[in-house]
């Protein structure tokens, strides 16, 4: 079966997120308001879908179906401006257009937020800083495709029970 790794920025001016890595250890999941938060998807032809977070408390690698459910809810009751999107992009495109010079981890003194990861920073030939290229959910900016995020489950996710229970959360 043909396998494919994908990269999803998901966005809006916040973007809410339940069962990530911020709260203590034995409390109640907390809604998490982020600029932006990425994982990496593994598509798998006639298959369940796997989600790659480094930032939750579930399962590593999680079936997209239980991060759908999880980890997304869903966005009934908000305003459209509100509404999450999804920008997804192949892994290996990704990987040749990405460039971050950390200058988004600074505060308005130039201090680092918190301490720099101690690798080098990503750069292509084109490019130092492109980070809000990808966080943009502007269709016509960056690389990729932009779902909403009713529309990103539906194509990723497989149609179960489980999963149309969304509807409901």
């Amino acid at each position: 079966m043909a396998r494919r790794i994908c990269i999803a920025f998901a966005c809006c001016f916040f973007s809410w997120f339940w069962q990530l890595n911020t709260r203590p250890s034995n409390s109640q999941p907390v809604l998490l308001q982020q600029d932006y938060h990425v994982i990496l998807l593994h598509v798998s032809s006639g298959e369940q879908n796997f989600v790659y977070d480094l930032d939750t408390v579930l399962p590593f690698p999680c079936p997209f179906d239980m991060y759908s459910v999880e980890a997304f809810r869903l966005d009934d009751g908000l305003r459209p401006e509100f509404q999450r999107k999804i920008r997804m992009i192949r892994a290996d495109l990704y990987l040749k257009t990405f460039a971050s010079d950390r200058s988004h981890m600074k505060d308005a003194n130039g201090k680092w937020q918190k301490p720099p990861p101690s690798y080098p920073c990503i750069e292509t030939a084109d490019s130092k800083m492109n980070l809000d290229d990808f966080i943009s959910m502007n269709p016509k900016v960056g690389w990729g495709s932009v779902f909403p995020l009713p529309d990103f489950v539906h194509r990723f996710g497989r149609q179960t029970d489980y999963n149309c229970s969304l509807k409901g959360q």
